[in-house]
Formats: C-alpha cells, sequence, structure tokens
C-alpha cells in the first residue's frame, strides 16, 4: 500500500502524516507526501515537533507531487475546505479521500499560540493515521468502494 498526502505547499500537514504514517504503518505500507505549489522547505516547527514526539524526520523534504518515487495507491488531501483552501486533486487512477486540517503554518499569536496550533493538527492527523493503520489487522482492503467510505469516515476523526 502506497499513501501520498498531499497538501499545497508541503511544508507542514502533509508532512506530518507523512512521517506519522511512516512510523507507524504496518510492514509493506508506506506513505510519501507532496505538493501542487511545494514552498520548497519543511516548516522547522513540523521538523522540531516530530522530533519531540520521537518520530524519524530523516528524508523528510518539500516535494512536488511531479516527482513521486512511486504511484500512490490512496490519495489523501489534508488541506482544510474550512479555511478557504483549494485542495490540489491528483490526477491519477487512485482513491482519493479528504483528511481536512488546518494549517498550523498560518497560525499567529504568541509562540506558544503556535506550537498549540501545530499540536492540535499532529494529534488530529495522529488519530487519524492511528485508524487508517488499524485497517490492516481488521479489515479486508481489496474492496476499493468499503475502503473509500472507511478513508472519508477517518477523515472525520477527532482526537
Amino acid at each position: 500500500m502506497n499513501v501520498l498526502f498531499l497538501c499545497t505547499g508541503n511544508s507542514c500537514r502533509s508532512i506530518l502524516a507523512e512521517a506519522l504514517f511512516n512510523h507507524l504503518a504496518p510492514g509493506g505500507w508506506k506513505a510519501m507526501s507532496a505538493g501542487s505549489q511545494p514552498t520548497g522547505k519543511v516548516h522547522p516547527r513540523s521538523l522540531a515537533l516530530l522530533a519531540r514526539e520521537g518520530i524519524p524526520t530523516d528524508g523528510l523534504y518539500s516535494k512536488s507531487w511531479e516527482a513521486l518515487p512511486r504511484v500512490p495507491d490512496v490519495v489523501i488531501t489534508v488541506c482544510s475546505n474550512a479555511a478557504g483552501e483549494t485542495c490540489p486533486a491528483y490526477l491519477g487512477p487512485v482513491l482519493r479521500s479528504h483528511w481536512g486540517v488546518e494549517d498550523p503554518a498560518k497560525a499567529t499569536g504568541s509562540d506558544q499560540d503556535i506550537d498549540a496550533a501545530f499540536m492540535s493538527a499532529y494529534r488530529i492527523l495522529r488519530t487519524r493515521v492511528e485508524a487508517f493503520c488499524a485497517l490492516a489487522r481488521t479489515d479486508p482492503l481489496s474492496d476499493r468502494d468499503r475502503l473509500k467510505t472507511t478513508l472519508d469516515r477517518i477523515g472525520d476523526l477527532l482526537p
């Protein structure tokens, strides 16, 4: 199972999801992330948060969806429709789902407020990634319609 976490800039949410998924996923499952308009750098607060949580950050970088190392089986967009963001639409023949998360890179206020926004995004993504990874143990993934429905439901989970 190859999963692509996709957003516009590929600097925060999709990077967090990629790292979480690769840290938690069963053998044979692999995540990557990309952006339709990548910023070219991973947000330093994303890397710091992952490091504090004990999740490896080696090899994480902001990249375009035009340079993927593998063809994904599943594409999950993580842009937030509630914030009026336009999520990119991956143009491959894959199963797609949407897991909207507010962009912590746009958080304002004190350092504490901004750190809280990053932690909120991390917790939401962790809850959803854990639910997705649990499917490997509990649910056959060969039924695409059922998998799509399940992934869409996971996209509504909150910690």
